[in-house]
């Protein structure tokens, strides 16, 4: 009977033993796949940041690349035969208006508002004065042309345009934006020189004047703005046969919205 409940004893022990035993290697494997699962989350959490900071450091190298004071003017403006002309016929603005304008149906609705307006900017021009809405202010309109010295059709057009300045009345003034004059002062001196053009270049601007440029697409491209610093009516892009009479009929757009009396050319 002893030796009966001695067998009875030792198996139960070994039984026990074999469960403890069991449950041990259990407890080690679960806590094995719990330090497998972690260490896969947290290489894939490293991935993932490897990932974001190599996305981050692409987005900051675009950003570098896409920074820039002005666009590139003669570029935008050059057809295929790289002569610098629009990709429009001369005088058409992008959306196909012939360029004319008029006063009873809204010169202030025209494609020239959608570059901005020049109600507060500054500029310095190229004889190291200074140009602002002021000097918008003391005239009833003012002309400006954008060009650019890379632009052959904007240097063409040049002698006509200082012509035409020199034939205007007081109350009417036009100047020049030349895009690349900044660092190319002598040279766009001299050419302005040889073409006799004798009024303002703007070469560094600031305020609503900059917004403008940025977004003018084509060399060359001339809008007329009234003594608020409106612009009125459609931008007239690219050369002109007829530059004087186009640029007459648009002052003259200007000065009937403002309800001012029409302007001839002096002789």
């Amino acid at each position: 009977m002893k030796t009966a409940n001695r067998i009875i004893g030792l198996l139960c022990v070994v039984f026990l033993a074999g469960v403890l035993t069991a449950g041990c290697a259990g407890k080690e494997s679960a806590q094995s796949e719990k330090d497998s699962t972690q260490e896969s989350g947290e290489l894939q959490q490293d991935n993932s940041v490897e990932a974001d900071a190599a996305d981050l450091q692409a987005q900051d190298t675009a950003g570098e690349s896409d920074t820039g004071n002005l666009p590139v003017q003669d570029d935008a403006g050059k057809d295929a035969a790289g002569d610098g002309t629009d990709n429009h016929d001369p005088g058409l603005p992008p959306d196909g208006t012939d360029g004319s304008t008029d006063a009873d149906s809204g010169a202030y609705n025209g494609t020239a508002s959608r570059l901005g307006s020049l109600v507060e900017f500054c500029a310095d021009t190229l004889d190291g004065g200074t140009f602002t809405q002021d000097d918008i202010h003391n005239k009833d309109v003012t002309v400006i042309n954008f060009w650019s010295l890379t632009c052959g059709p904007c240097i063409e057009e040049m002698p006509e345009l200082a012509g035409f300045e020199k034939a205007l009345p007081d109350n009417v003034q036009l100047v020049t934006v030349c895009f690349d004059a900044a660092w190319a002062e002598d040279e766009t001196r001299e050419l302005l020189e040889e073409c006799g053009f004798e009024g303002v270049t703007l070469i560094a601007f600031a305020g609503d004047l900059y917004d403008v440029c940025t977004n003018i697409q084509y060399t060359p491209t001339t809008v007329f703005v009234d003594s608020e610093g409106n612009l009125v009516g459609d931008s007239i892009i690219g050369t002109q046969e007829n530059l004087a009479e186009m640029y007459l009929e648009a002052i003259n757009t200007v000065l009937r919205a403002g309800g001012k009396a029409e302007i001839s050319l002096e002789e």
